[in-house]
């Protein structure tokens, strides 16, 4: 038999270093202690591949049975499944192959707005606007409607999920958002301009595709005992908690205990308080059971902080394992987060308190002093956009949006928002409220190799290296927190990335702890 010649006669290492060259390498992730993880992992949704790079990979898998089995994991890693008919029937497909499905290790389940009433309607609204966008017609909105309707009556959503995630047997990472396409962002801009009365219009709304989405997911990975050990709901609607906690109150502690990462951002603030106080003791059952935990962050929309107290949801539960804590938008006491961060001094390595304001008496430099002195691994600290709660108001009272640094400029670096066939609305009502996908956490993966930026404590790009402030031994300024300049009223960018570094010990001067 001829000894095989060309790319045949490459190795396998080498034909996937080719791969690599065209998508990158599929069993390559970001670990759940790193501040790179929530965005690059969970908060940034999955990209379209590009149709040259999907059509190069595809016809590398078409040469010989070799390469096709090479290939398998660069198509079938991550699966994104829109809630459809195309979709559903996608994922049919690719479960029903058991030599594709093994390689899945994380799924998206891209949920869209759901046609809830009025579609009878949708004529009269585009006749008012006098529109003929090649997006707007009639026909594609009932075809959409009427789908919906089919699929959430014969549960087909539901069937085909349970049958995936029984053949994903690889699966680690599930992830639900919501997914909004060109048609339904122009609709509903549209709605928001018409005149016409609300009732007689065609109502989209997040809420009942949230809560259907995250039920049906869930009896899904319970029914299946799929390995998943990490849920991300960066867009998940408050209602849905409450639905969970009444529905289906048994399977919780269950999915609860396979936990090793848990990231939730509530997207809505109608009701906010009101909703998670009365989701409090679901909060409790899911972190309790959850005692494998190694990185969870819980947050809220920017422009509506919780006001909750920070055990009402977390209610003193301490995680042997945990290797990375965040919140989001909420309103609170020093001491309050001195606590939780105490109760972890000795295994946390990484701290994200975005968007967190200090209610009045409490100084935040009471809080690094304690990070500084106390936590005995911690290699990073996000102090994204915190503020004082006061002057948080006095912001939000003249401006409809609040820039991190928004007292010294805008920020250097590119904010990388969501592409545009991803919805980024805040609610059904505040849908200019983002959940970001934060260019500074990825940045920092840069030079990881070794040193001390293997710990993910680089500066960011943006970060200015000259800042008249160093705590190494080599520089004659204090490093005591009273010398922070916290002046108990607003913290301004650059004050806020040189309390990021002072935290873990680190040189803004010098670059050198």
């Amino acid at each position: 038999m001829p000894e095989p010649r060309g790319p045949l006669a490459l190795s396998n290492e080498l034909l996937k270093d080719v791969l690599d060259c065209i998508e990158s390498d599929p069993e390559r992730t970001v670990n759940i202690d790193r501040r790179a993880y929530l965005s690059v992992e969970s908060f940034r949704p999955p990209s379209l591949p590009e149709p040259s790079r999907a059509q190069d990979i595809g016809n590398f898998r078409l040469v010989c049975r070799r390469f096709a089995e090479i290939g398998i994991p660069y198509q079938f890693a991550k699966v994104a499944t829109r809630f459809s008919k195309h979709g559903l029937e996608r994922l049919d497909k690719i479960c029903s192959h058991n030599h594709l499905a093994k390689h899945t290790r994380k799924f998206s389940y891209l949920v869209p707005y759901f046609y809830v009433e009025g579609s009878e309607q949708i004529e009269q609204l585009l006749e008012s606007q006098a529109t003929h966008h090649e997006y707007l017609d009639p026909s594609l909105f009932r075809k959409k409607a009427d789908d919906q309707r089919r699929i959430l009556h014969t549960k087909e959503d539901a069937q085909i999920l349970r049958k995936a995630m029984t053949a994903f047997v690889s699966l680690q990472h599930v992830q639900i958002l919501r997914v909004q396409d060109e048609a339904d962002r122009l609709l509903l801009d549209m709605m928001e301009e018409s005149e016409l009365p609300r009732a007689a219009m065609l109502d989209l709304k997040w809420t009942p595709a949230c809560i259907h989405a995250t039920s049906t997911i869930a009896q899904a990975l319970l029914h299946t005992r799929s390995p998943f050990s990490r849920f991300s709901g960066p867009m998940m609607n408050s209602q849905s908690a409450l639905v969970i906690k009444d529905r289906i109150p048994q399977t919780v502690p269950l999915l609860a205990s396979r936990l090793a990462c848990l990231e939730l951002h509530f997207d809505d603030s109608e009701a906010l308080n009101e909703r998670m106080r009365a989701a409090s003791r679901l909060f409790k059952t899911v972190f309790s059971a959850a005692k494998n935990l190694q990185a969870v962050h819980v947050g809220f929309p920017t422009r509506s902080p919780l006001e909750l107290g920070l055990e009402e949801i977390f209610h003193g539960v301490q995680w042997e394992k945990l290797r990375a804590f965040g919140i989001q938008s909420w309103r609170l006491d020093a001491d309050e987060i001195v606590q939780l961060a105490r109760r972890h001094r000795t295994v946390l390595r990484g701290l994200r308190l975005r968007d967190v304001q200090l209610r009045e008496g409490s100084m935040w430099k009471d809080v690094l002093a304690m990070l500084r002195n106390e936590m005995e691994q911690l290699d990073w600290v996000s102090l994204r956009r915190v503020d004082y709660s006061k002057h948080f108001d006095e912001l939000w009272a003249d401006s409809m949006e609040i820039k991190d640094g928004s007292l010294e400029g805008s920020e250097s670096d590119d904010e990388d928002d969501f592409p545009a066939h991803f919805s980024v609305a805040g609610s059904d009502n505040d849908r200019d409220d983002a959940i970001e996908y934060d260019s500074d956490d990825e940045h920092s993966l840069a030079n990881t190799d070794q040193g001390p930026d293997a710990n993910e404590i680089a500066l960011s790009p943006n970060t200015t290296a000259s800042l008249p402030f160093c705590t190494c031994s080599r520089s004659s300024n204090p490093a005591s927190a009273d010398d922070l300049g916290d002046n108990g009223i607003f913290v301004f960018y650059q004050q806020r990335k040189m309390w990021e570094q002072w935290v873990i010990g680190r040189c803004l001067e010098h670059n050198c702890t």
